[in-house]
């Protein structure tokens, strides 16, 4: 290796970190390849034991999630049985339902970032959500695979929806006024504790950090 290579591979993961104050690393820990994706970020796809880091500046709203059982072509173009985001492999939207949710938003009230996990648009891979830097550590998932056990009335190939999707009505979706948990919301409070099941949903679903903090993205963790 020539001397200039040599210090390029020492700095540049230093230039990485400086230039991007938060950074979240994605890990794939299922027996099967996903494709996560991220909005902004991208996407990419990751077989079993693969990590994938992403750097934010000052990052607003960061939303990760996992694909399923993706074909892509050399360009970047194909499909994907979940999450799918118009066919793109670098994703500039977010995914179709279903998919279980990671979501990161820097917010300047109190110098406090946020971060939580969502199925209000419905599970497919289960999922963990960690602090990493600032002496924050409350980790916060969907851990278990639900999917077997999704009721017959939101089960779709390869996940299971949230009922909004489903029925598109104000009880699920809370488009109206204020609404209450349903029998379909406990279902996945149940088996997903952490997560937000419906848009009204507990606030203390929600975590934070000091502003800036780190993270590690886990699906099947």
């Amino acid at each position: 290796m020539s001397f200039f290579k040599f210090i390029v591979a020492i700095l540049l993961p230093l230039f990485f970190i400086h230039s991007h104050g938060i950074i979240i690393t994605v890990r794939n820990n299922c027996p099967y390849t996903i494709w996560p994706a991220a909005v902004p970020g991208g996407g990419r796809r990751l077989d079993s034991g693969q990590t994938w880091t992403l750097g934010y500046p000052t990052e607003k709203l960061v939303k990760i999630w996992a694909r399923t059982n993706c074909t892509f072509d050399s360009s970047g173009r194909g499909n994907c049985l979940t999450g799918d985001c118009r066919g793109l492999l670098g994703c500039k939207e977010l995914g179709a339902p279903p998919a279980t949710f990671a979501e990161y938003g820097l917010n300047s009230w109190a110098n406090k970032d946020y971060y939580d996990i969502s199925v209000m648009k419905g599970f497919n891979v289960p999922i963990s959500m960690t602090p990493t830097s600032n002496g924050c550590n409350k980790s916060v998932g969907c851990t278990r695979d639900i999917t077997a056990q999704c009721p017959n009335e939101l089960k779709t190939p390869g996940g299971c929806h949230n009922p909004c999707t489903v029925f598109k009505t104000n009880e699920y979706c809370c488009g109206v006024g204020r609404c209450q948990p349903t029998n379909f919301s406990r279902f996945f409070k149940i088996r997903c504790r952490d997560a937000f099941t419906y848009p009204q949903d507990d606030p203390t679903s929600i975590s934070t950090c000091p502003a800036g903090t780190s993270y590690s993205v886990v699906f099947c963790p």
